[in-house]
């Protein structure tokens, strides 16, 4: 009578639908795999949306686009033999009414557009582009200069009418980061507002609609390769919205490693359940074993009870990260490409199955083995006799199992070395607590013995037999770090966005100053706020077309961290060094320098290409191409929020081009609003932009993502608790012939909750200095590494943090202890 069959049939007649003495395992799975299920089905649903809805996003099958310049005669004779062709023109601007103005993004569309999706107003109604003196304008625009339909605003030197709010703009997410809301205007309306001259800046978008069968990468390939000094950015309805795509991807892989390490602590608590559950097994696995069950009987029906369990949890897990995804979506509708509704992913539901099972699997394998392993008369002594170790089988099946979780989360990542370097990090940690609560151990068993004897009794009670002093130190040391971790990261963000930045940043840009015109540009606004700090800029917009001997357009992936190559990048020259920049390589050029053409490169992206001085770098501006040699490398910093760019030529390599000038100015608090007002007359083509309005959004942004991250590592910090919660029912059978001994010895059960506080408020001092350094440590590095923060967290808040997860530490330790205290001496001596 061995075999899986009957141990089926005895493990069988154990269970029950309650699952008493598993279901801190079943917690630990279910949370560990709701989490990974939820994001991963976000994630896939989103990225699922945007390939099905690609030529919607994107406008088109495939966009060509450039800066300053419409395209040739002979580019748009190419573009419609490759299809049916609509053309929009996008640029900052002011939409003003009465002495009200508001920046706004610009788009002038012709007849064509949209080839796909509807362009849908308030009203209900579906239109094309708007007639001569007509605009459609975003709620967000009508909301802040109070119109409504047939109101009167005036954009650059045109007066139009308001013809409807716009409900659904078919290309939106396309379109990518705006400063202000959207007005959409027609063609011939375009020429009306006078703000195109030469030198403007606008860009310049052709969306192509395929025949059937035809195949995008090759129609862009095509277009490219005949026009290579174009300078033509270009994308395919597979790649829509690059900017949300890999915003989406990069944010889905970061918060699956984030619910892995939840898991990953789950699966301490896993183990820590499964040893309570066998511990609880004792007298029945000495019964089995007495009447002739071998160690792999007893494993066999213990692994099928705690199989049972673990799929249990997997299962709720999955059902909870499925309904979880249409919940998520109709909550983002606003932000991300993705309609409301219900749909299975099937991958992520695997991968999350499949790493909750090893994950099961690798934690609860040795306390198993070593259940098996003890003999029967050992097992009878209760807890005074602790269990064997582990045999090597059990500890070869759970090393075999995290490995196969660990290349699992490695292989499936977009980027491996990320993954496996946050796990290494996550191991890392746990064998650091797992460490300090071995040295806890020792040194609470070595220290002289304090003459009062309730501290006494907390320090013995972290070295006796069947004390689970590492396990409680590694659920409290993860605890406290992630709750240290977030509040540093938040803190440490908000307080960049919310002082240092607005501290350092001017209080209003300013675009498409004429050049002949800056005296009086300066004027009016000293006019408006004497003292007020102006500073001016040459700027044009380019595509970096190649760089050394290498061609952009034959990359077939970006180098890391050349973010500059995708698309247009601002361009300006410098007769002296710009203000935030300085030098690291090579020398400036001489103010008066009129030989070859030079540039100037920041450190960071020469970096990234293998740039150093003498090399070549070439872009193409208005669709021209034009080569410079590496004077000089640069170091940035981006902090001021002024005009930074990555390429300073010098000023006989783009003078002779057509362009206008950026201006920032600084004012105090309270005076943007009179500059923009008497720049508006005598400059409609300029477009100010206040400051606080892009904080505004970056707050929004930064908000949203620590939301996400938040609510990720709130998984985590519930399996913590969950771990914390297991390690002292691990520990109950132990601590409650500790409590019957001393209460037959007259201690009170007053006595033995405050020797309990003491232990855990001990425990959770020296994990607590532990936790606040890994915390700071990961905090600094997301914060100044990833980031480029300054490291600014709020002590306060940290602090805070701390005290109240020592606090919640201490509240579950004596919420576990009083079933203790219930136990009657009598009946407690009998099962001991």
């Amino acid at each position: 009578m061995t075999g899986w069959t009957f141990a089926w049939r005895l493990a069988r007649r154990e269970l029950d639908w309650r699952f008493r003495g598993l279901r801190l395992l079943v917690a630990c799975l279910f949370l560990g795999v709701g989490a990974l299920a939820a994001i991963g089905g976000l994630a896939d649903t989103v990225a699922r949306e945007l390939a099905v809805r690609g030529s919607a996003i994107l406008g088109g099958d495939i966009e060509v686009a450039t800066s300053q310049r419409l395209a040739t005669t002979q580019e748009r004779a190419a573009l419609t033999r490759l299809g049916h062709v609509s053309e929009t023109v996008r640029m900052q601007a002011n939409a003003v009414a009465g002495t009200n103005a508001a920046p706004i993004q610009l788009k002038a569309v012709d007849a064509a557009y949209p080839l796909y999706g509807a362009l849908m107003l308030a009203d209900g109604r579906s239109v094309r582009a708007p007639s001569g003196g007509e605009v459609w304008i975003a709620p967000t625009l009508a909301s802040r200069l109070t119109l409504k339909r047939g109101d009167r605003l005036r954009i650059g030197t045109a007066s139009l009418r308001v013809g409807g709010i716009i409900a659904d703009e078919p290309d939106r997410l396309g379109e990518g980061f705006t400063l202000g809301p959207v007005a959409i205007v027609g063609m011939p309306t375009l020429a009306a507002t006078g703000l195109v001259q030469p030198g403007s800046l606008y860009d310049t978008r052709y969306r192509v609609a395929l025949p059937a069968g035809r195949n995008p990468d090759a129609a862009t390939t095509r277009f490219r390769d005949a026009f290579p000094a174009g300078g033509w950015a270009v994308k395919t309805r597979d790649r829509a919205s690059p900017g949300a795509s890999r915003f989406v991807g990069r944010m889905g892989e970061f918060l699956t490693l984030v619910g892995l390490a939840a898991l990953a602590i789950a699966g301490i608590g896993v183990g820590n359940g499964v040893a309570s559950f066998l511990t609880a097994r004792r007298g029945s696995i000495a019964t089995l074993k007495v009447l002739g069950a071998t160690a792999a009987d007893v494993a066999r029906i213990h692994a099928l009870e705690i199989g049972a369990a673990a799929l249990v949890g997997t299962i709720g897990g999955l059902a909870v990260g499925i309904a979880a995804v249409p919940l998520l979506t109709r909550a983002l509708a606003g932000t991300l490409p993705i309609a409301g509704g219900f749909a299975i992913e099937a991958w992520p539901l695997a991968r999350a199955a499949a790493y909750g099972l090893l994950i099961a699997t690798a934690f609860a394998a040795p306390p198993l083995a070593a259940a098996g392993a003890t003999p029967a008369a050992g097992l009878l002594r209760g807890a005074l006799a602790p269990l064997r170790k582990a045999s090597w089988r059990g500890r070869t099946v759970a090393i075999a199992a995290g490995a196969a979780a660990v290349a699992l989360a490695i292989l499936s990542s977009d980027q491996p070395r990320i993954a496996a370097t946050f796990l290494a990090a996550v191991a890392g940690a746990l064998l650091l607590l797992a460490g300090l609560g071995r040295l806890v151990r020792i040194a609470a068993a070595r220290v002289p013995r304090p003459r009062r004897p309730l501290i006494r009794l907390a320090l013995a009670a972290l070295h006796r037999p069947g004390a689970r002093t590492e396990a409680l130190v590694v659920a409290l040391g993860l605890g406290l770090t992630l709750f240290v971790l977030l509040a540093a990261i938040r803190t440490s963000i908000d307080a960049n966005i919310a002082t240092t930045v607005p501290a350092r940043a001017p209080a209003l840009f300013a675009l498409d100053v004429p050049r002949p015109r800056e005296a009086e540009f300066r004027r009016t606004v000293l006019t408006a706020a004497p003292g007020a700090a102006i500073r001016t800029v040459p700027i044009l917009r380019g595509t970096i077309t190649a760089y050394k001997t290498i061609r952009v357009a034959d990359l077939k992936t970006l180098p890391e961290g050349a973010w500059a190559l995708r698309g247009e990048r601002g361009l300006t020259y410098a007769r002296t060094i710009p203000d935030g920049n300085r030098l690291t390589a090579g020398r400036w050029w001489p103010a008066n320098y009129s030989g070859p053409p030079l540039v100037s490169v920041d450190e960071r992206l020469a970096q990234s290409l293998s740039l150093k001085v003498g090399d070549t770098l070439s872009v193409s501006l208005l669709g021209v191409e034009r080569t410079a040699r590496i004077a000089s490398l640069r170091r940035i910093d981006w902090d001021t929020l002024g005009f930074n760019f990555v390429l300073v030529f010098s000023p006989n390599t783009l003078a002779d081009a057509p362009h206008n000038l950026a201006a920032t100015i600084d004012l105090p608090t309270g005076r943007e609003g009179p500059v923009t007002r008497a720049l508006l007359a005598p400059f409609p083509s300029v477009s100010v932009i206040e400051v606080r309005g892009v904080l505004a959004q970056v707050r929004d942004i930064v908000g949203q993502v620590a939301a996400a991250i938040a609510a990720a590592a709130g998984v985590a910090v519930a399996a913590g608790i969950a771990v914390l919660v297991g390690a002292i029912a691990a520990a109950r059978e132990a601590r409650t012939y500790d409590a019957v001994i001393l209460r037959t010895l007259g201690a009170t059960r007053a006595q033995l909750l405050t020797g309990q506080a003491i232990e855990y408020f001990l425990l959770g001092l020296v994990v607590a200095a532990v936790a606040v350094a890994l915390g700071l440590g990961g905090a600094w590095y997301v914060v100044v590494e990833m980031f480029g923060f300054v490291w600014s967290p709020d002590p306060v808040a940290v602090t805070v943090t701390l005290v109240a997860g020592l606090g919640i530490t201490v509240a579950i330790g004596l919420a576990g202890a009083w079933p203790i205290m219930s136990a009657r001496p009598a009946r407690a001596l009998r099962q001991i």
